[in-house]
């Protein structure tokens, strides 16, 4: 019985102090090949990568990152502005591949997104975005609406924060809302700015760094 309890006592001394490691990259070109390892902070359970496509006018941006979460949902969504995919795993430095690119391919399913001008604007989803979202935030004055479509997994794994005051899902095609909300220059300045914090925002729940 006392060996198998000094047996018990070694495995908790080697395994305790255990951090997940993951890798960490944040590709403004559209590739991460400039990947370094990272471990973790204790509150971080998961690996995560991400892909992200924005279209502002004729210009693409395509942004990939690699980082620990919190918690993440390995699904997609698409913001109108942007869309994103995420992978994420469990186990150290499971995330060495990049998240796919956004699909793009209708589903049947149609959300309203907003753009400078009003949020009645209408959205096909791709993939596995079965909900539509409507988000809140304030990266300014006044205060930014987002709308789209996302994954079930991703609204799931949601909560507001200091700077997202709420957060909705809901299932059913166009039922997100379309209020006349008129953005200002500004406004949607404000959110060409914050749009990709947004996204990480809902994707992983919180990165951690």
């Amino acid at each position: 019985m006392d060996l198998q309890i000094s047996f018990f006592l070694l495995f908790i001394v080697f395994t305790a102090g255990h951090s997940l490691s993951c890798y960490e990259c944040m590709g403004l070109k559209g590739s991460c090949a400039d990947q370094k390892v990272k471990t973790c902070p204790r509150e971080s359970s998961r690996c995560l990568s991400t892909t992200s496509v924005t279209q502002t006018g004729d210009a693409t941006v395509k942004i990939k990152v690699q980082d620990c979460a919190a918690v993440c949902a390995s699904e997609s969504m698409n913001l109108g502005i942007i869309k994103t995919s995420s992978v994420c795993c469990n186990t150290d430095r499971c995330n060495t591949q990049d998240a796919p690119d956004p699909k793009t391919d209708s589903n049947g399913k149609t959300c309203y997104y907003c753009d400078e001008k009003s949020c009645s604007n209408t959205l096909r989803c791709s993939g596995s975005e079965d909900h539509c979202i409507t988000a809140t935030g304030s990266f300014g004055d006044p205060s930014v609406v987002v709308k789209g479509c996302a994954s079930k997994s991703i609204c799931d794994t949601m909560k507001p924060n200091t700077y997202v005051q709420s957060i909705t899902c809901c299932v059913g095609n166009l039922c997100n809302g379309a209020e006349t909300v008129t953005q200002s220059a500004n406004s949607f300045k404000s959110v060409t700015q914050s749009i990709w914090f947004l996204c990480c925002f809902v994707l992983s729940f919180i990165v951690l760094h």
